[in-house]
């Protein structure tokens, strides 16, 4: 897959098209683990999710990169990413067992925040004060959502915590990667890493599914996940990140939507007004990004 170069409106359009897709699969894979992971091994549902994932990629990719989607110049660095992802993944499943679609969902929107933050730490990036007051705000709209010491706060945040925190490295890790391997190959290899570094757990601990119902639901879930990054691949063929990155948080109401539905469950007053604190000040770090990259163009 190659990147196109056209900024046209006609091809952001098709850039958020895809990624509009993407977070809808997104959301369906939460909503889908929750409901298996009530019933069945956390580890066999992220397992399965991962395996399905692999062989779905492998089968759309190969016949488009052919060797090119094995090869990396980075093997160390794929491996980590792969070992991120499975645990980030298990934490968000295993935390969905006993909290809301969208408590889950509002976490992971401070990835961004994240992103800010250990960019400044990590890799001593320079950001003025407004994205300083944006990293502030936005971690009170967490707290709001966490509400420590109340009888609201449930434990299992905090997986759902250490999960943003690995997406957030796990964004930056991928990209440093896209500058030397393909993004296909770094989707799949991922994936791969995953699920075999899974595989023996996930045997252990195996119970068989009762029924279609299950079997169709663990299917289910290595399709959103394989078809919704390769969805969000083919977003950025067509749009850049600064353009998609504001249409992550649609995936809040699909979340929400769900979770009411299937669960018969709705977000509180706290949760809402943290929710919409986190993505506020997600949206500005967003924005100043898209500044940043137009300038640098207009230079």
């Amino acid at each position: 897959m190659s990147q196109l170069q056209l900024d046209t409106s006609a091809n952001r359009r098709i850039g958020i098209a895809f990624f509009s897709l993407a977070t809808l699969m997104f959301a369906s894979l939460d909503g889908v683990a929750k409901w298996l992971v009530l019933s069945l091994p956390v580890v066999q549902v992220v397992w399965v999710r991962f395996f399905l994932h692999t062989v779905i990629t492998g089968g759309v990719l190969v016949p488009q990169l052919g060797l090119c989607l094995f090869k990396t110049k980075h093997p160390k660095w794929q491996i980590i990413r792969g070992l991120m992802l499975a645990t980030m993944t298990g934490t968000n499943f295993w935390a969905l067992q006993y909290l809301q679609l969208a408590q889950t969902g509002s976490v992971q929107f401070s990835v961004p925040i994240l992103i800010a933050l250990i960019s400044v730490i990590g890799f001593g990036e320079k950001i003025d004060t407004g994205r300083w007051i944006a990293i502030f705000i936005g971690f009170v709209g967490v707290l709001v959502i966490i509400r420590p010491g109340t009888e609201a706060f449930h434990p299992a945040i905090l997986l759902c915590v250490i999960g943003a925190i690995l997406y957030a490295s796990f964004n930056i890790l991928t990209r440093r990667l896209a500058r030397d391997d393909h993004p296909g190959a770094t989707q799949w290899t991922s994936a791969f890493v995953a699920s075999v570094v899974l595989a023996p757990f996930a045997l252990w601990q195996w119970q068989m599914p009762h029924g279609w119902l299950q079997w169709s639901l663990l299917i289910l879930t290595g399709c959103l996940g394989g078809f919704g990054h390769w969805a969000i691949a083919s977003a950025h063929r067509y749009a850049s990140a600064a353009v998609l990155g504001p249409f992550l948080y649609q995936q809040i109401i699909y979340m929400t939507l769900l979770g009411w539905l299937i669960f018969n469950q709705v977000p509180d007053h706290f949760m809402v007004v943290g929710t919409l604190i986190v993505v506020a000040a997600g949206l500005y770090l967003l924005w100043r990004e898209f500044q940043q990259s137009q300038t640098l163009k207009n230079i």
